[in-house]
């Protein structure tokens, strides 16, 4: 719970210590706290055993865990649009809480993440809640339908290919996704017989969720509050595509004798059991299992040793990608070793493939 509490934070540290540098307290935790507590705690090295899945599985603690991130969210969000609307905070200082909001919210997508990949009625609708504050609720469609169906293959959007930078995955990413998003939610809705214009438009429903909440916020604080609530968002949804961009970074599922691309397998994700950043992140960065078995919660992924490995937990990694030759003199050759010297197997970006493989002596 100290993800999402870190948006009633600042308001409570600024007040009794006097320090304006914790309206920042969310980049603080997120990019030096946790990468500087990775380090020195290092890696779980514990799996869950068989013989205690069922058990642990259905461990409603664990489920509250996830519930218990939404109210703490919404509320820290209500705090901070009362702390904009005001005069009391500069406008950098109204900046630092917006970057601490955002990182909640990019956190908060991966609670929906959890929820959405339930069975549950109740847990699916939490999971659209969950990406109110963000305005990515196509999230839900694409996440389950789209990203999980195409992962590491050229034709999925949030697949980080090899030589491409962040910055240039971002957009790409984003944008595809949406339009991905539309399309798959289009061809449900036809299969059932019914129009875009419809109650039972998961993206419409989950995008109606954000309209109430940012209209609600600014009914009770003013307009005002909209460039702050804006901005957050984006800082949510980057920080969740740049994780995209890490996890599955110039990975490329085999293909089948018949052309279609194999089962995804524990190989096509990285993974990373950093026990810290594991803790913040329902164990996201167990993310090899994860799509190998996407109906497995949280608690009951464990870190795969065929997966090929981070060097570092997402905390650290996301810092790293924000600087593309930093990035590709660390990740490149990982991905070069992951399939034994032979770099035509990785997902290499179009534009630059004749460079890569001339660069590793392949003549093309």
């Amino acid at each position: 719970m100290i993800a999402p509490s870190s948006a009633l934070l600042p308001s409570q540290l600024v007040l009794h210590t006097g320090a304006v540098v914790f309206w920042w307290i969310g980049p603080i935790i997120v990019l030096v706290v946790i990468p500087v507590l990775d380090w020195l705690i290092g890696e779980d090295g514990s799996n869950p055993r068989d013989e205690d899945y069922e058990l642990l599985s259905n461990d409603r603690y664990y489920r509250w865990c996830t519930y218990l991130f939404l109210p703490i969210q919404l509320i820290g969000l209500a705090v901070a649009c009362y702390l904009w609307a005001g005069d009391e905070l500069s406008v950098v200082d109204k900046l630092g809480l917006a970057a601490t909001l955002g990182l909640v919210s990019g956190i908060g997508i991966n609670a929906a993440h959890e929820l959405g990949h339930r069975v549950e009625h109740l847990e699916r609708w939490l999971a659209k809640i969950a990406l109110a504050q963000s305005g990515y609720g196509h999230f839900f469609v694409e996440h389950n339908r789209g990203h999980h169906a195409r992962v590491a293959t050229p034709e999925d959007p949030a697949s980080g290919r090899l030589g491409e930078s962040l910055w240039e995955f971002l957009p790409r990413s984003v944008s595809g996704s949406f339009r991905s998003a539309i399309g798959l939610e289009r061809e449900r809705l036809v299969r059932k017989g019914k129009g875009w214009w419809n109650v039972d438009n998961h993206i419409l429903q989950a995008w109606s969720m954000t309209l109430v909440l940012f209209g609600g916020l600014m009914a009770a604080f003013g307009p005002g509050v909209l460039p702050y609530l804006a901005l957050q968002a984006v800082i949510g949804i980057a920080l969740l595509e740049t994780v995209n961009y890490v996890e599955h970074y110039g990975l490329l599922r085999s293909r089948r004798p018949n052309g279609l691309y194999a089962r995804c397998s524990p190989r096509d994700s990285w993974n990373s059991d950093h026990l810290v950043t594991n803790i913040f992140l329902f164990h996201l960065q167990r993310h090899s299992d994860h799509h190998a078995n996407p109906g497995r919660r949280y608690q009951t992924l464990r870190s795969s040793q065929q997966a090929p490995q981070l060097p570092a937990g997402y905390a650290t990694m996301i810092v790293l990608a924000a600087i593309p030759p930093l990035w590709r003199r660390i990740m490149d050759r990982r991905v070069v070793d992951h399939y034994s010297g032979d770099i035509t197997l990785a997902n290499i970006q179009p534009r630059k493939r004749r460079r890569i493989l001339s660069a590793h002596g392949v003549t093309t």
